[in-house]
């Protein structure tokens, strides 16, 4: 009887166990993936296929937007779990230490057959350019410049290296550092013009089936053996396989290939499909090319991977929470075109009106060039005495000209002079600029109320919008350089004077109006010696806070390319430089407070009877 008991207990323990879901392979602390995206297209792609795959098998992964150095510091910190975008060998002295140090774990490789080199159309190719020994001959053409993409990038620095050590006869180029596609925008203008342009070169990437490149030799392989191959390899923070062996299967499984990638970021550069998107719907039609990365993978609950992930990508049960987020989706991926009017309207200007534009970008690259060059012209003692002479001839301060002495002399001592001047002549160049449009406007909307009206709300959104929204434009307008960081920083400085000129129009009192009416004074008169008078402190506090906010941009200018402090503070940021961003950041904060003392108008000093 108690055999038969037993029997019956394994019997139904077994059928029990049988019937229940097989406990998950990962623990609680492994649910949240944190995925390091560097902001390259191609580790984008990679990292949303997998953030994606995660999804579907029940986890809750995070992606986070890192520089390289960033990312790498991170993961020695267990703040990042995952990053699929090492390229070797040209990250090799970025990952170096941390693999030294056991700090991070290489987990196999994920895409083979890469390429990272310098690349040129096919026209400079054809013209001579076909290796890194040719680029310094054509240095009139290439107007001395050589594009790379974000600062503190392992190619960057290569370029920065060779330009360092005059490897090539390169000690004269300058390396114009922006984004993947600021640099892009700037090889399709020069494309568009027939103008010779190096610049940095990847593959996989969509720009080798959108244009026609071709790839320089490296005799000294200062981007590595074999011309700039490259393989990527998947990283994880040290331990994790261990703590999360689910994830470091599919870890382990996960390989890419070049049409895989080539595919989705075309979906995503050329026909404007979010990444999230564009990696779900490459999943969706190519459930057999991802079927074998799940081999051995379950689910976060430990139920069958593959299943699970084809179950989450192919729809649900019916049920009403799913039909919502059917008609969620279905909004979704209906939406407003409204940034692809916006992406038509830019290409229309772009192809129709690039003489005017090409214009603009000159005048003001001249008006920048012509004041750097002046500041920098004049040895900086001599100018650092002129502007101590020239701020106590305004305010009789003495404490003012020793601190202006002082705090140049430390910019100078720090290396950041030129930068500087480079700064001060781009805030300079927007502030006229500002000046020049703004006030006049500002006159004539106090005169005319429907015009303030009616610009009010543009300069809400001019002062609202995100700068980097209307950087974009303005990059493909205008190219890489101080010309698109100057239009973005009149753009959000200019309504403070436009503002503050309406102001100060519309407080003149009516008593003096009437005055100036009764003598006889026409409208001019009763501009420039009534009303400016009048308005003209407020007018100053309007520059005066147009000029902060034009200094509050340099960082911002420098992500399309203008030169100045922003360069070092961005440089110092991607690199985790903390020495280069403490001192760029400190000539910025002193060039900010010379300029808001200077500015200020000069206190009356009240005098004894």
């Amino acid at each position: 009887m108690r055999m038969a008991s037993a029997l019956i207990g394994a019997v139904l323990c077994a059928l029990f166990l049988g019937t229940a879901p097989a406990s998950a392979a990962d623990g609680a602390a492994c649910r949240s993936p944190r995925l390091a995206d560097i902001g390259w297209t191609d580790v984008a792609v990679t990292t949303a296929i997998a953030n994606r795959i995660l999804q579907g098998l029940g986890y809750a992964p995070k992606i986070d937007v890192l520089s390289i150095p960033v990312m790498y510091m991170s993961m020695k910190n267990k703040d990042i779990d995952i990053f699929l975008g090492n390229w070797m060998p040209t990250m090799e002295a970025d990952r170096k230490s941390y693999i030294e140090s056991h700090a991070i774990e290489v987990v196999r490789a994920n895409l083979e057959g890469a390429k990272y080199v310098l690349g040129v159309p096919a026209y400079t190719y054809d013209a001579g350019i076909k290796s890194f020994t040719d680029i310094a001959g054509f240095k009139n053409a290439l107007s001395g410049r050589i594009y790379g993409i974000e600062p503190g990038n392992d190619g960057n620095r290569a370029v920065l290296g060779m330009i360092k050590n005059d490897t090539y006869g390169l000690k004269d180029f300058d390396l114009v550092e922006s984004s993947e596609q600021g640099m892009l925008a700037e090889v399709d203008r020069a494309i568009r013009r027939h103008q010779p342009i190096v610049f940095l070169a990847w593959e996989p990437h969509p720009m080798n089936t959108k244009y026609d490149i071709r790839y320089l030799d490296d005799p000294q392989a200062v981007f590595g053996p074999n011309q700039g191959a490259a393989t990527i390899y998947t990283n994880v923070r040290a331990g994790y396989l261990a703590e999360c062996p689910n994830i470091g299967k599919f870890l382990e499984n996960l390989q890419f290939t070049l049409p895989i990638e080539d595919t989705v970021m075309g979906k995503i550069l050329f026909d404007g499909v979010e990444t999230p998107k564009a990696a779900e719907d490459w999943l969706k039609a190519n459930p057999d090319a991802w079927s074998k990365w799940l081999d051995g993978v379950t689910a976060f609950d430990g139920g069958p991977g593959a299943d699970t992930l084809r179950r989450s990508l192919g729809g649900g049960s019916g049920s009403m929470i799913e039909s919502f987020g059917a008609v969620n989706d279905w909004i979704v991926d209906n939406k407003l075109p409204l940034g692809s009017w916006l992406a038509a309207a830019v290409e229309f200007a772009t192809t129709h009106g690039q003489a005017g534009f090409d214009f603009i970008s000159v005048t003001l690259s001249g008006l920048i060039g012509g004041i750097t060059v002046a500041l920098q012209w004049v040895p900086p003692l001599l100018l650092i005495f002129a502007l101590a002479l020239g701020a106590y001839f305004l305010h009789r301060s003495v404490w003012l000209v020793i601190f202006i002495g002082l705090s140049l002399l430390l910019i100078v001592n720090l290396g950041y002079w030129s930068a500087t001047m480079e700064t001060l002549s781009l805030v300079i160049s927007a502030t006229i600029t500002c000046v020049v449009v703004g006030v006049p406007i500002g006159i004539a909307a106090a005169h005319r109320p429907w015009l303030y009206t009616a610009i009010r709300p543009i300069l809400d959104l001019m002062q609202t919008i995100p700068t980097f929204v209307y950087l974009i434009p303005t990059l493909v307008l205008f190219g890489l350089g101080a010309v698109p960081g100057l239009i973005s920083t009149v753009i959000f400085a200019i309504p403070a004077p436009i503002r503050l000129t309406h102001l100060g129009i519309t407080s003149v009192p009516i008593q003096l109006r009437e005055a100036g009416e009764a003598f006889g004074a026409t409208k001019r008169q009763l501009l420039f010696k009534v009303e400016l008078p009048y308005a003209l402190p407020t007018i100053m506090a309007g520059i005066t806070q147009c000029i902060m906010l034009s200094l509050s941009m340099v960082v911002i200018a420098a992500l399309v390319g203008a030169d100045g402090l922003g360069k070092p503070v961005v440089r110092a940021l991607n690199s985790v430089n903390v020495a280069m961003g403490f001192e760029a950041g400190l000539a910025i904060v002193i060039v900010a407070i010379i300029l808001d003392r200077v500015c200020k108008r000069p206190e009356r000093r009240s005098k004894g009877r």
